[in-house]
């Protein structure tokens, strides 16, 4: 069965991306295969980190959209990962409705997973609801708790837009915090999560010994949680 997983939550700075580049990670760990796709021209950070494995794709051209689902009819046991920048769920969405995707996807056995990625906020909840209200039934969802942008999810759990995407079969990953200065190293070093936790070259995301050890305890918390989703 094909699997295409979105990693979405509409809003900017809620650790979309670095949620996308875990699950590249996990994969290349777990050696499942996969093709990538980043949707952010400007500074895409799949292309970034994990160059060899993922390709640009523009929201506002529907033949670029459409290379998604035919990578994954091509090869239903390589996922296709899609990083999606802030402000793409209308040209999404759009181009889902336009193509009959949710329908396509039914009849052909493949699985669209939709990873809804969350800080602790208000407007996290209002996107939640904004997309369940839309595809209901029509996607797998997973809820990223992405702890490094807050750690009181209260606002989530009283809304009772958790409770219902629970309802839908909807999975919850939490993603602990890690040191703001170790993600900064990384990023300034443009390594991949793999070259972060094993280099000890300065040069190789900047990490010390019990950086990397962070790194690979952070890992490991985050992997437990997707080895309970499944991807």
């Amino acid at each position: 069965m094909a699997h295409i997983h979105f990693i979405g939550g509409e809003k900017g700075g809620v650790g979309k991306s670095l949620t996308a580049r875990v699950l590249a990670q996990y994969m290349i760990d777990k050696e499942i295969p996969f093709l990538g796709f980043d949707t952010d021209r400007s500074h895409g950070a799949l292309m970034r980190f994990y160059s060899g494995y993922a390709s640009p794709v523009v929201m506002d051209k529907y033949e670029a959209l459409d290379v998604i689902v035919e990578a994954a009819a091509e090869q239903p046991e390589r996922r296709v990962l899609v990083d999606l920048a802030a402000q793409t769920h209308e040209p999404l969405v759009k181009w889902m409705d336009d193509a009959g995707v949710v329908n396509m996807a039914d009849e052909m056995g493949m699985t669209i997973h939709y990873w809804h990625v969350m800080d602790a906020g208000k407007d996290s909840v209002d996107l939640l609801e904004k997309l369940l209200d839309r595809f209901g039934t029509g996607l797998k969802y997973v809820l990223v708790r992405n702890q490094i942008r807050g750690n009181d999810f209260s606002v989530l759990e009283q809304s009772g837009q958790q409770a219902r995407a629970l309802g839908l079969g909807a999975k919850i990953v939490s993603i602990k915090k890690l040191h703001e200065g170790v993600i900064n190293k990384i990023d300034a070093g443009s390594s991949s999560f793999w070259k972060a936790k094993t280099s000890q070259d300065p040069n190789g995301g900047g990490l010390g010994l019990m950086d990397r050890q962070r790194v690979k305890m952070w890992l490991r918390d985050v992997y437990r949680e997707i080895d309970d989703v499944g991807v």
